[in-house]
């Protein structure tokens, strides 16, 4: 049975959600949702693939943008988060053993919406560490998308001040076989719940209340803080994608989207790998924080440029990859 979306005052849903129960080759079960555009015609899919701790009813504004857009939409929720299956008891964990993990996700989303449902091509944006999971696959060459927009990628952790030291700590934690509980001093409770002053995603205090208003809606879909194994399994994707050859190997066109004032993720780390990639383009906005499609419509209005420039990326005048570059100097207001 899947479980059902949920509206909030602030967040209805999205007119002509269907969703499905879609099956892992390892035995779980994701909750997804399509949705067509509301153009008469499509100019394909977006796969929205969320960051940690997020959840489908936190993108309907974003569902929204891109359906208008004549885009069709699917989204799921990862294992672990959202309305998804866990593999621990308690479902306020975001946990997996290994981000090999979320590939299997990917690959079910591809067999059983992306390819046999949606309207082709298909495109994926992704954010923070979806980002993360999407860039080694498509080092891999296994990605079912034409184009990928990847918002603020996790490729090294900001609020972390001494990564290596935090990453043996966590590594040695998983191998004492405590990788189930929470990292040291993490809690149940969303950070998404948290108050909007010193909040570390997003300078928009009216959409900031909007998700809160969500995660409490969703409840222990809006997970807390992660276990030590899914650190662990952090560091280790992390540490592959800053391997120079990581990026130079990526032959899908990607779109790095960075965010100027990001607390969360590394822009520095961003910037790095995207500056290696043969078939990408970057930008960092400025002023935005780490959850630039929550952002200020200023900051928003930046991002969408950068993807109607990028996306569907059918032969255009070249002026339009221009663009691209002009909105690395536009500042944000």
């Amino acid at each position: 049975m899947t479980v059902p979306l949920i509206a909030t005052p602030d967040n209805p849903i999205p007119p002509g959600a269907r969703t499905l129960a879609v099956p892992t080759r390892d035995g779980l079960t994701l909750r997804a949702a399509t949705w067509a555009p509301t153009t008469r015609t499509a100019k394909g899919t977006v796969c929205l693939i969320q960051g940690r701790a997020e959840f489908i009813e936190k993108y309907y504004e974003t569902i929204g943008d891109l359906r208008a857009r004549g885009f069709a939409v699917a989204a799921f929720d990862w294992r672990g988060q959202g309305g998804s299956d866990r593999t621990v008891e308690d479902a306020h964990k975001g946990h997996v053993g290994d981000f090999e993990e979320y590939r299997l996700d990917l690959d079910a989303i591809a067999d059983h919406v992306l390819e046999p449902l949606m309207p082709q091509p298909v495109f994926g944006l992704a954010h923070s560490m979806g980002g993360a999971v999407c860039l080694i696959a498509a080092r891999e060459e296994g990605l079912p998308f034409s184009r990928l927009v990847t918002v603020a990628p996790m490729l090294g952790i900001a609020m972390v001040r001494r990564p290596r030291a935090a990453m043996r700590a966590a590594a040695l934690l998983n191998g004492l076989g405590l990788g189930r509980r929470y990292v040291p001093g993490g809690s149940p409770v969303s950070i998404a719940t948290k108050p909007f002053p010193g909040n570390r995603l997003t300078t928009d205090p009216v959409r900031y209340a909007r998700n809160a208003a969500a995660a409490l809606a969703v409840g222990a879909g809006a997970v807390g803080d992660p276990t030590v194994a899914w650190l662990a399994a952090a560091f280790r994707a992390m540490r592959c994608l800053e391997d120079p050859r990581c990026p130079v190997g990526i032959r899908l066109p990607v779109l790095v989207i960075a965010a100027g004032e990001d607390p969360v993720c590394s822009t520095p780390a961003i910037q790095r790998f995207a500056a290696r990639l043969k078939a990408g383009h970057t930008i960092t906005l400025r002023g935005a924080r780490h959850e630039i499609l929550m952002e200020q419509d200023a900051i928003r209005e930046q991002f969408w440029a950068a993807f109607d420039a990028f996306v569907p990326g059918t032969p255009v005048p070249a002026a339009r990859e221009a663009d691209l570059v002009a909105l690395e100097r536009m500042p944000s207001e």
